[in-house]
């Protein structure tokens, strides 16, 4: 009974080691994941940010129905426009008087507000330069009493997209090393309590690819099953968020999605089959005396 009891114990143990390698490599795999998403979106991301960016034409207070018909299809027939939204004086009254927390209206004994066209532009001409040459553009409309927008905004805008960039690059590389580093070592662990299976192997004259190639065939499939946790995971939490994350990241981006996936998988696959080829051969080298320590 003790002589049955002693390999079963041995086989969980086992087991129990390749469990614990497999979660740690799905967490570490499903941040890998996250952070493909990041970086596959990160124009998507900063192309937001700049789409964001608009003006706000004031309209002469005299202007009819038909101009402002006019100066909405010739703003939307440019290629600088994204989208155009007109705003009526009392849409504008109904804005400021929920800013406000009170009806100024009111108290003037009238409205002040000038009927207005909010206009965002497209990502490619949100840049300060661009800008200028628009608000000029837009002035020329006879419509048009007033052009308003944020300047310091739109420059901090562009320096923070520029800045998140060159940190985004930065820190993925640094992270990447780190997930290498953790993985790696998690393997090397699970190998280790398997040193003396090693050393018996060696003594009864098995090859040293012969030996490898369990151990590989093994956690090469523990490094597939955790990179498949890894993206369920990554998937669900998407999709939880789909709504929060609207205009940042395209959920129906199939192709995004799918490098993502095959991103993660070949690198459980790679970093499962390295790290396994190289503990394996450390502990072929060792001498029996060594395995102790």
């Amino acid at each position: 009974m003790a002589g049955k009891a002693q390999p079963q114990k041995l086989s969980r143990r086992i087991f129990k080691s390749y469990l614990t390698s497999t979660i740690s490599i799905s967490m570490v795999l499903f941040l890998v994941g996250m952070l493909g998403v990041v970086l596959l979106n990160a124009e998507r991301l900063a192309k937001y940010m700049k789409e964001n960016i608009g003006f706000t034409l004031v309209l002469n207070d005299n202007v009819g129905e038909q101009d402002i018909a006019d100066l909405l299809k010739s703003l939307k027939a440019t290629e600088f426009v994204k989208s155009v939204e007109y705003v009526d004086k009392e849409t504008a009254a109904e804005r400021l008087k929920k800013e406000l927390g009170e009806d100024f209206t009111g108290f003037l004994g009238y409205n002040p507000l000038l009927s207005s066209v909010d206009v965002k532009l497209a990502a490619d001409f949100a840049t300060p330069e661009k800008l200028v040459v628009l608000e000029k553009k837009f002035m020329e409309y006879p419509q048009v009493k007033e052009v308003s927008y944020q300047h310091d905004l739109v420059s901090t805008i562009n320096d923070n997209v520029k800045k998140f960039g060159l940190i985004l690059t930065f820190f993925s590389a640094l992270l990447l090393l780190i997930f290498l580093s953790l993985i790696n070592n998690t393997i090397r662990i699970s190998i280790y309590s398997q040193r003396f299976i090693i050393n018996t192997m060696l003594l009864v004259g098995a090859t040293h690819r012969f030996i490898r190639a369990p151990f590989i065939k093994r956690s090469v499939w523990y490094g597939v099953l955790g990179a498949l946790i890894a993206n369920l995971l990554l998937f669900v939490l998407m999709f939880s968020y789909a709504q929060e994350l609207t205009g940042i990241i395209d959920m129906n981006d199939v192709k995004i999605f799918g490098m993502v996936f095959i991103s993660v998988l070949l690198i459980g696959v790679a970093i499962s089959w390295g790290s396994t080829y190289m503990a394996v051969n450390k502990f072929i080298r060792l001498k029996f005396d060594d395995l102790f320590y």
